[in-house]
């Protein structure tokens, strides 16, 4: 079943947050009024591309990751994702082209520290050609890359989108860091 535009926002939207979200967050971030957002995720609910959460909260199913074309990751993926990688597969920090800034980060972890003191410059230089996409994709996280498309696409700046990126990658950080301690479970 195809999804309407307005329909794969919101469900992208909550598959971002990384955790379980309620319908008001989700408005106040896609910038659409709350009878809408409702309406449409009663209505991912039923599809069951969403499920609920406790009171008030939604999180994304198996079926919704599946239906934005996310693959299942596990414990050994997320093993490979967070390790270190050598230094020449490294993620540089530039603020233009020919700019170097002599920071680098060796894993996502280090990324994740890295983002809150580089100069949001380089973040908005790396972002806007999809650099971040690139590595992320190299280290083999198709998820953490498609979030960050979707941040590109929402034309973040400055500290805003300091504070976006860092938020995402931290959650995504989390979340392979609990499947790498337990073999059993999977990100699907």
């Amino acid at each position: 079943m195809s999804l309407s535009p307005v329909k794969k926002l919101v469900l992208e939207t909550v598959w971002m947050f990384g955790k379980p979200v309620k319908p008001m967050e989700v408005a106040a971030e896609i910038g659409l009024s709350f009878p809408t957002v409702m309406m449409h995720m009663i209505g991912l609910t039923k599809m069951g591309y969403l499920e609920t959460f406790g009171k008030g909260y939604y999180t994304i199913t198996k079926k919704g990751r599946e239906a934005l074309g996310l693959p299942e990751i596990d414990h050994q993926k997320a093993e490979h994702i967070l390790a270190y990688v050598p230094v020449e597969k490294a993620f540089y920090f530039y603020a233009d082209i020919g700019k170097p800034l002599g920071i680098f980060a060796s894993s996502l972890s280090d990324f994740c520290e890295k983002i809150q003191k580089i100069d949001t410059v380089s973040i908005e230089f790396h972002l806007y050609r999809g650099d971040f996409e690139a590595w992320f994709n190299g280290l083999g996280d198709a998820e953490l890359a498609k979030k960050v498309a979707l941040i590109r696409e929402r034309k973040l700046s400055g500290e805003d989108l300091r504070r976006k990126l860092y938020e995402i990658v931290k959650s995504h950080c989390e979340e392979l860091a609990k499947l790498k301690r337990r073999p059993s479970i999977a990100l699907k």
